[in-house]
């Protein structure tokens, strides 16, 4: 059983990676700003809460985020691992974590704020169906709408350049804290997120000591 955290900026690419490990080793990926996103769109009762917390650019308060966590890892449905992407934020939250599990890694994608400010501020989001879209990488065939479902494409509410301001202060200020309790049990590997996804797949991968990707294998997708 495997389990990993991934770290990094909004923007760094935590989902895509996650998404690449997670179908190749049966891992669950477990995106708390998903879990989150899916209350806000449900009309939750945490997702009240959590719309006014993400519409200001400020950050879930930690008892809510552990509640959370907490609560998605007791559905054990990770037999084989999970891969855990916005958790832990700050060194109370790490301290949490490891109380509670042994894990196998820590992924830290390094991304400059330039490049932050550059690929988040050209997210859009589909309203009706979720889809995610980068309008620098992967644009849709028709402007402001959904390739899936044709639903029209929106900026996220915390996709502004002020909340965008708030939320790297924040997380250069509470990173160093988390990263230090991790290096203690020296398995943290910081990655150079500026690369196309498949490289920085591969560096993760030689990080981790975990076979190549299905498309790297010989025989495989790309071959």
């Amino acid at each position: 059983m495997r389990k990993y955290v991934i770290m990094g900026i909004q923007g760094s690419g935590k989902g895509t990676q996650s998404h690449m490990l997670e179908a190749d080793l049966d891992l669950v990926h477990i995106g708390v700003g998903d879990i989150f996103r899916w209350n806000v769109q449900n009309h939750t009762k945490i997702g009240a809460q959590v719309r006014r917390v993400m519409a200001a650019g400020e950050l879930v308060s930690d008892d809510l985020v552990e509640s959370v966590v907490r609560d998605r890892l007791t559905q054990h449905d990770w037999n084989y691992g999970f891969i855990i992407d916005g958790f832990p934020r700050n060194a109370r939250q790490a301290e949490f974590f490891l109380e509670s599990y042994d894990i196998d890694g820590v992924i830290v994608l390094d991304l400059p704020d330039s490049e932050v400010h550059r690929r988040v501020l050209n997210r859009r989001l589909c309203a009706s169906c979720g889809m995610d879209y980068n309008l620098i990488a992967n644009s849709p065939q028709i402007a402001g709408k959904c390739d899936m479902c044709g639903g029209e494409l929106v900026t996220r509410e915390d996709d502004t350049e002020e909340a965008l301001a708030v939320r790297l202060r924040d997380y250069h200020n509470q990173t160093n804290p988390v990263l230090d309790i991790f290096r203690r049990k020296e398995y943290v590997f910081v990655i150079d997120a500026k690369s196309p996804p498949d490289v920085v797949q591969e560096q993760i991968r030689k990080c981790l000591a975990l076979p190549p990707s299905e498309q790297e294998k010989p025989g495989g997708a790309d071959a």
